[in-house]
């Protein structure tokens, strides 16, 4: 038994990961994994959502549901949750991580993009709950992670829709940790601030450790550098944990420092 597991109190829970199947997502997937949880992903593409379930089995030995779920279609998403029961039983933590950045000024975004911002974002994250805190009440607690940022607390000029889209997130997040606590289900936020991931990645030219020294440089990250997805990683399996038992309606800024609020 991995010794990760015996520290956190994650062997055999259930957990499941939205948009698991790459960067953060897949890291945490991996972490929760080598703590000895069973984790359930899901993403929209079929082969790249295998392909990290198997690199996370074969990493960690642990059990890795993997299904191809579109957060944005209310059936999809039934029909994973529905798979993860039959599988595994019930569900004791979710990772509410599906989503992309999506930052323009405002006279630039036009209905379409707010709308698909508003089903990714915040429609996502309300379908999963509603169908994970019943099986979490059933269980007698568990504990969800929204994944939003430091710009649903305070929003830049010319970020839109998602810094709107994250104080949703927010929001949510503190509305179901007081409704929810008497249940025992715990509901927390990560606000990330800049962070190693795909869609960073994917912006780089040439050498990428020196594309994320210069936007480490150039958003005055305050520690001097990006982010790693395993620190991510880290803090979201801390908090779905029983030694965060007594966690719950927080907004954790992961961001090096650079954000103006707490």
């Amino acid at each position: 038994m991995p010794t990760d597991a015996l520290a956190l109190g994650l062997t055999d829970k259930v957990a499941i990961v939205t948009g698991g199947s790459d960067g953060l997502g897949r890291a945490c997937a991996e972490r929760l994994a080598a703590c000895g949880a069973r984790v359930a992903i899901c993403a929209r593409r079929p082969d790249v959502l295998e392909a990290a379930a198997g690199a996370i089995r074969k990493a960690t030995g642990g059990d890795v549901f993997a299904m191809p779920a579109d957060v944005t279609r209310q059936a999809e998403v039934a029909a994973f949750v529905g798979a993860v029961v039959g599988r595994f039983g019930g569900v004791d933590a979710l990772v509410n991580n599906a989503g992309t950045s999506a930052a323009a000024p405002f006279e630039a975004v036009d209905d379409t993009t707010w709308q698909f911002d508003i089903e990714v974002k915040v429609m996502g994250a309300i379908r999963f709950c509603r169908l994970v805190l019943p099986l979490m009440k059933q269980r007698g607690g568990g504990a969800i992670v929204n994944v939003t940022t430091i710009g649903g607390k305070a929003p830049a000029a010319r970020a839109l829709p998602t810094s709107l889209t994250r104080a949703a997130g927010i929001n949510l997040t503190k509305s179901l940790a007081n409704e929810y606590a008497p249940a025992g289900i715990r509901v927390n936020t990560v606000c990330l601030g800049i962070l190693k991931s795909a869609q960073w990645t994917r912006r780089a030219k040439g050498d990428l450790d020196a594309y994320y020294r210069e936007v480490a440089r150039e958003r005055r990250i305050p520690l001097g550098r990006v982010g790693e997805a395993e620190e991510f990683a880290d803090l979201v399996a801390f908090l779905v944990s029983d030694r965060a038992r007594f966690i719950t309606g927080t907004a954790i800024n992961l961001d090096g420092g650079a954000s103006a609020v707490v």
